[in-house]
């Protein structure tokens, strides 16, 4: 399942990338914004973000407008690893090299048609492993360094 969000900057976007992904046969869970009146990008940032890091969906979409602010808001999730992604080929290698688990796109930034193919390029990547899986975990003990908790979101 893919989890997707977006702020009101990112909501027509959003309502593309998921028609696409419903036509290709994604299973989706939306986590709003449900029209285009102004809200806070954090709290759909996070929402994408626990449903990943809690493995409710496998990977997550997040649109704002530029996908700077509603990325770096998922990043403080413990276990995500978001991607703002500009083209299709930080889409590859940000799933090649980075393992990301959501993918950012700035709805404001990036045409539809240029973001279906972002989309589907990151969707289509797998993790390479090998040399990038050692620096993938160093990032994970970067992020247990400043976590209480080791292995994820708890309940607190």
């Amino acid at each position: 399942m893919i989890a997707v969000g977006s702020d009101h900057a990112g909501y027509h976007l959003k309502n593309i990338v998921i028609q696409y992904l419903k036509r290709n046969n994604y299973e989706v869970k939306d986590f709003g914004t449900c029209d285009a009146c102004s809200v806070d990008y954090p709290d759909f940032g996070q929402a994408v973000a626990e449903a990943v890091s809690r493995g409710e969906c496998e990977k997550g979409i997040i649109i704002c407008g530029t996908g700077i602010g509603i990325s770096i808001s998922a990043n403080k999730v413990p276990g995500i690893r978001a991607a703002l992604c500009t083209d299709t080929y930080m889409a590859r290698l940000s799933r090649e090299h980075n393992d990301a688990n959501i993918l950012a796109i700035g709805g404001r930034v990036v045409g539809p048609g240029l973001a279906l193919d972002i989309v589907e390029t990151w969707l289509k990547s797998q993790f390479l492993g090998g040399r990038h899986k050692a620096r993938i975990e160093k990032i994970h003990q970067i992020e247990k360094k400043y976590m209480k908790v080791d292995g994820g979101l708890t309940d607190e």
